[in-house]
């Protein structure tokens, strides 16, 4: 029991933290703080939108990972949905000659891998989803 605890409030932590650093990153290059869009070259607006989009699920996901909410798993795998039709549109983007950083896609296959690990803790470690 004490280990479910443990690992519920671990990832809340790391998740909050992932989502923070999202949500500045993200929101830096849409409202061009810092002149950080100078910095990012050639970054795909509709990316980093669904970045910022995610950031706020997983604050709400990290709440209810502190809280035990069984809705944590779900705001986990909306944000995982989102993440996947924007990829695969980031695909079609890039196949159809659309500039873009390597790294974008490499952060966005790490950022929806991220996701799914964490959905899955939320569906194990939050006793009310698994019965």
């Amino acid at each position: 029991m004490k280990t479910k605890k443990i690992i519920k409030t671990l990832s809340a932590t790391i998740l909050a933290l992932f989502a923070l650093l999202t949500l500045f990153l993200s929101s830096a290059v849409i409202f061009d703080w810092f002149a950080i869009r100078a910095k990012e070259g050639n970054y795909v607006l509709f990316i980093v939108w669904v970045n910022f989009i995610c950031s706020i699920l997983y604050l709400f996901a990290a709440y209810g990972f502190l809280k035990s909410k069984k809705w944590t798993f779900w705001v986990l795998i909306v944000a995982l949905g989102i993440l996947i039709i924007a990829f695969i549109a980031l695909l079609l983007y890039v196949n159809n000659g659309g500039l873009h950083e390597a790294k974008t896609i490499k952060a966005m296959v790490f950022r929806m891998l991220v996701t799914l690990s964490f959905s899955l803790i939320a569906f194990f470690s939050i006793k009310k989803i698994v019965q």
